[in-house]
């Protein structure tokens, strides 16, 4: 499915891949508005000599694009160079124009804020506070999704101890730990809540944010006395771990007559009503 977003005023042509989880733009529609092309011809050039010469300064990051049919000024599919969010902020560290500025600015400030970060890890505890808080988050709920970092953190250093590889390994294990006590895999849970890349966490509710510590948490305790040496025993236990939570799950709902998994998320209500719907 492709989409439109606007950039001051102006389309830029986009696709969400739906299987990797990927926004991709276009790379000539980028160019076009940063560099105030007259026209697509333009733009297209534009592109042409900027690919040429990462390609001979050797960057691949950029110059190995994707090629996806997008809808055309004249209104037929063509192939078209796109970007991901990785490849197009590296695209406008390479364009010298005005309107480039600001994001250049942006990524220094962030890369400086990830060394800061590196040094003193207690920083970036209180930039994420600091951004719950913009967003309209109470301060009840961000001292529950810290602890659940934490809880997190615990079960992730577990998984490492014993040969989990990050990445795959780890999605894999999460997935099945979520299923287990939600009924639903991650990203059933996010269509759930209408998500898409967003950290399905950062939507749940308090109730959800508990469920799925536990689930966590006891899969951490499990791993911990079970000691498993494969990937298949971590598995095993992952499965444990979750369906523990997802019995807790059952019997609340059971009580309640309301069903725990919520299709709230934080994105689609105003910040004012965050603070009641999520706790």
């Amino acid at each position: 499915m492709s989409n439109i977003k606007l950039f001051e005023s102006k389309k830029i042509r986009s696709h969400w891949d739906a299987e990797a989880e990927k926004w991709y733009f276009s790379i000539v529609d980028i160019v076009s508005v940063l560099t105030d092309q007259p026209d697509h011809q333009g733009a297209r050039n534009y592109w042409k000599v900027i690919k040429s010469r990462l390609l001979k300064e050797g960057n691949e990051t950029v110059t190995n694009c994707n090629r996806l049919k997008l809808v055309a000024e004249d209104g037929k599919l063509r192939e078209t160079d796109v970007a991901d969010t990785e490849q197009l902020l590296r695209l406008i560290q390479s364009i010298p124009s005005p309107k480039a500025e600001p994001f250049k600015q942006w990524l220094a400030k962030v890369g400086y804020e990830r060394i800061e970060e590196s040094q003193d890890p207690e920083m970036s505890i209180d930039r994420a506070m600091e951004n719950y808080l913009k967003l309209g988050y109470s301060k009840e709920w961000i001292n529950q999704r810290m602890k659940s970092i934490e809880v997190r953190k615990e079960l992730t250093d577990e998984w490492e101890n014993r040969g989990v590889k990050k990445g795959q390994e780890f999605a894999t294990l999460t997935d099945i730990i979520t299923q287990a006590w939600s009924g639903k895999s991650v990203k059933k849970y996010k269509q759930h809540k209408n998500l898409k890349k967003e950290n399905l966490r950062d939507h749940m509710t308090n109730l959800e944010l508990v469920l799925n510590m536990l689930a966590e948490a006891t899969t951490t305790e499990i791993s911990k006395e079970k000691k498993p040496y494969t990937f298949d025993e971590n598995k095993i236990i992952a499965r444990q771990g979750g369906t523990i939570a997802g019995n807790t799950r059952k019997e609340i709902e059971a009580k309640t007559g309301k069903k725990v998994v919520s299709p709230l998320n934080a994105k689609q209500l105003k910040h004012g009503k965050i603070r009641k719907e999520l706790e």
